[in-house]
């Protein structure tokens, strides 16, 4: 609308002033001056109504202070916080980003506006760097913040039983101290992606709306839009060129493990130690085929790939699109709703869960089709109950100063009996059976700010790495070797087989000489009458691991979640109290000190 004299209060000059003016603004500019004129009217004319009048059509004005805080293990978290904040930053909001772990809690009566983006680690655990929040904030001196507004984005797999388990005792715990949600939580699955934009969106929009409760105009919807993209990510991989795929492993070795190397020429894909490679692999052929035959459908069937309404066969759809290897529980809801006479909703009754977790590990798609006899149910109706097929993570086996324009990555084939019949892990067997020199695989760089070298190259290392957990490692080193690093390193390497399952056996001989690798400790299990592990040799060595440690050592850890780094988390605590003599208690709260100073990392998965 165009101002002019006779249909606003202002003169001729001052109408002139402001059509040239008004249209200069953007959106964000023009909801900050209505809001801040409001503002100014109400201080000027504080007796225009009476106090309850008052209150009641002018609000109070909402801050516009918020404070993002993330838990994260390998870096989604983190990635979408500061993603977060720059999308607050453009609507004019004073941000303040940290991780959960650099958050100080006494000043969490003194926030407004509270948004955290949390994972969930393994079976329902807080991430390393949210685990001190967590445990304040559900301690007996966490505050009561009646005055506090917030939101959660929580993520995890479904295919985990306590999904999203962090996010949601945030969420609760939050609400019972008296907090107020400025929009609901969102779970998110490893396809994060559009739910976590839903849940920017509206934290967004209520947040502009609060903030301008008090303007003459109200605000619209705040879209992020992903817009054209000039740079390859998780939603536009690179078409990676394979350069050579290798077994590590020598003759006679149970074990498969591939040196995958990959071209990065033209790409701009920059990378640092510590971070991992997602690749977007295809389900067995001989699984998908199977599936088909089991449900009767045609392979050339069509079905939906996206909400868009693309649609494409139904066999390149199970074998690039979606996951058919992993069961859920919401895949069992939903599958049961297809078919009301497959005996599914008595698994899923209440009271089974036991049986329920039973059934679903180590089963996939096929199982549930055959043992449920859900034959008939339409392609079309079927595959879309079905997550999408994620991307696999990797740790990066390379230093891109040493190889320009490459990646290098450690996999181990994962080849397994269960219920009668072969299940194939389906990114390490494609890649082992199926991917050959010059065929390419779309990637993408997953930044692991959680895991990477001290910024002084002097510092000291222990890396701990049995099996591919080793990856990482020989980045570090090739690194340190390509800087010209002058700390000490030690590498602590466990395999089944010396003569077999060595990995990497010359790059660390090669180093040891140089220098670049001061001390090398191995474990082979399966070389001696009594299984010995990483963490046996920590212990036997524990006089010098607590001397650096001293020496301000940092300490990493990749590998196993489960087992692994439970044993060396315990190792670790006796070394300290052995050679420290500290107490069980006084040792855990010397390795959550290095934790939170960042000296004892790890990427465990």
């Amino acid at each position: 609308m165009v101002l002019q004299v006779t249909n606003s209060p202002f003169n001729q000059e001052q109408v002139e002033l402001l059509n040239r003016f008004l249209p200069t603004l953007t959106e964000v500019q023009k909801v900050w001056l209505s809001g801040y004129l409001t503002a100014l009217h109400n201080v000027e004319t504080p007796m225009a109504a009476s106090p309850q009048a008052a209150s009641a059509v002018n609000p109070p004005i909402i801050s516009k202070d918020v404070t993002v805080l993330f838990g994260s293990q390998s870096g989604n978290s983190q990635k979408l916080a500061k993603k977060l904040t720059e999308k607050l930053q453009e609507q004019g909001f004073q941000v303040t980003l940290s991780s959960m772990s650099d958050f100080k809690p006494n000043t969490l009566k003194k926030v407004q506006n509270l948004l955290l983006v949390v994972s969930t680690h393994g079976e329902g655990v807080p991430p390393d760097n949210a685990l001190s929040f967590y445990e304040f904030l559900h301690s007996k001196r966490a505050p009561q913040l009646e005055d506090l507004r917030f939101s959660v984005l929580a993520l995890g797999d479904t295919s985990y039983e306590f999904f999203c388990q962090t996010g949601k005792d945030f969420d609760k715990r939050l609400e019972e101290l008296g907090g107020k949600r400025l929009t609901p939580r969102v779970d998110c699955d490893v396809d994060y992606d559009e739910p976590a934009a839903e849940w920017m969106n509206n934290v967004l929009h209520s947040l502009s709306e609060a903030a301008a409760a008090q303007a003459t105009v109200s605000v619209g919807g705040v879209t992020i839009e992903r817009g054209p993209q000039t740079e390859y990510s998780r939603s536009n991989p690179f078409q990676a060129v394979v350069l050579e795929n290798l077994n590590l492993n020598g003759r006679g070795s149970d074990r498969e493990t591939r040196h995958l190397e990959l071209s990065l020429e033209g790409s701009t894909l920059q990378y640092e130690p510590g971070d991992c490679l997602g690749i977007y692999p295809k389900n067995h052929p001989r699984l998908v085929d199977e599936l088909i035959e089991a449900m009767g459908w045609k392979p050339e069937d069509l079905v939906p790939i996206n909400k868009n309404g693309e649609e494409c066969p139904v066999r390149e759809a199970l074998s690039s699109h979606y996951e058919i290897t992993v069961l859920t529980k919401p895949l069992l809801e939903q599958a049961a709703k297809l078919s009301s006479g497959s005996g599914l909703q008595e698994l899923l009754a209440a009271g089974r869960e036991q049986a329920l977790r039973d059934y679903i590990r180590n089963r996939d798609l096929l199982d549930l089709v055959q043992d449920y006899s859900l034959k008939g149910v339409s392609a079309k109706e079927f595959v879309p109950i079905l997550r999408k097929l994620p991307a696999r993570l990797y740790s990066i086996s390379s230093s891109s100063k040493a190889y320009p324009d490459e990646v290098h990555l450690t996999i181990r084939k994962v080849r397994y009996e269960a219920h009668g019949r072969y299940r194939y892990g389906v990114c390490s067997n494609y890649i082992a059976d199926r991917l050959k020199a010059g065929d390419s695989l779309p990637v993408f760089v997953h930044h692991n700010p959680n895991f990477k070298l001290p910024q002084n190259p002097d510092t000291p290392i222990i890396m701990i790495g049995p099996g591919t957990g080793v990856a990482p490692f020989r980045a570090f080193l090739g690194e340190r070797e390509e800087n010209g690093a002058k700390g000490k390193t030690w590498l602590f390497f466990g395999d089944q087989h010396f003569s077999t399952d060595f990995l990497y056996q010359i790059d660390w001989q090669r180093w040891l000489k140089e220098g670049v690798l001061t001390r090398m400790d191995v474990a082979f299990s399966r070389d001696t009458d009594q299984k010995v592990y990483v963490q046996h040799r920590m212990l036997e060595k524990s006089k010098e691991l607590y001397q650096w440690l001293q020496e301000g050592a940092c300490i990493y850890v990749c590998g196993d979640e489960k087992k692994m780094a439970h044993d060396v988390h315990a190792a670790l605590a006796t070394i300290l109290e052995q050679e420290g003599g500290l107490s069980s208690e006084e040792a855990v709260e010397y390795l959550k000190r290095m934790q939170q100073e960042k000296r004892y990392q790890r990427d465990v998965y």
